[in-house]
């Protein structure tokens, strides 16, 4: 069994208006997930520098980040990161570029995990529903073109409707975790953050992440699934 889970952490600032990373660790640390992706992991202007350090992640967590190789002091591209436990082996992994009008992109990496291949894509897609299924589309075409590998998909859709728009595009090739909702974190009432998995893949627990720290730490919920190969 392996645990993914997704967050978007808004780049460290709280619903208390306050930034402050090592409370974004509290939470992750809390989910103890094997592999996370994060949504806003970088800082928006600037150099874009990563949020959680290296220096944070090494020695105060058991992830390491996967490195897309776009800025020196990033962590991800366009604020998409993916975090793994530090003996999961990263075969490959590459940034996507995606359609949009405004900076938006995905992460795409080839895990071995817990013995286990796993490839994993990081999301965060547009406000606007007609780039979010242009983004989706974007997105299978190029799982399309790669080799087979039982998938997991995840991040901060910022899908409203139930069943409707990009929702209905991923489904006709991935289930959905029943996972909840999980924006606004203070009040949740939206599933804007998702989990999917290929048909290779089931799908057990899943749930939204609530505690004190998770309320604080971000407007979003983080959101968690466990999947094994059939």
């Amino acid at each position: 069994m392996i645990k993914v889970a997704s967050y978007n952490m808004r780049k460290s600032i709280g619903t208390d208006r306050r930034r402050r990373p090592e409370r974004t660790l509290e939470v992750l640390l809390e989910v103890d997930a094997d592999v996370i992706a994060l949504q806003e992991a970088d800082r928006r202007f600037g150099s874009r520098e990563a949020v959680l350090t290296q220096s944070l992640l090494a020695e105060h967590s058991p992830w390491k980040p996967v490195h897309f190789g776009m800025r020196a002091r990033s962590m991800g591209w366009h604020g998409n990161a993916l975090l793994v436990r530090k003996d999961v082996e990263i075969l490959d992994c590459a940034a996507l570029h995606l359609p949009t009008l405004e900076p938006r992109g995905a992460v795409i990496a080839d895990l071995q995990v817990n013995g286990l291949q796993l490839r994993v894509v990081g999301m965060h897609l547009d406000l606007s529903g007609l780039w979010r299924r242009r983004q989706a589309h974007a997105i299978l075409a190029h799982l399309a073109a790669l080799p087979r590998m039982p998938t997991v998909m995840m991040g901060d859709l910022n899908e409203w409707s139930a069943e409707r728009g990009c929702l209905r595009d991923f489904a006709q090739h991935f289930a959905f975790a029943p996972t909840g909702k999980s924006f606004h974190a203070r009040r949740p009432m939206a599933r804007l953050d998702r989990i999917m998995a290929s048909p290779e893949l089931a799908i057990g627990e899943a749930g939204v992440h609530h505690s004190l720290a998770a309320r604080t730490a971000s407007d979003h919920l983080p959101v968690w699934a466990e999947v094994r190969h059939r």
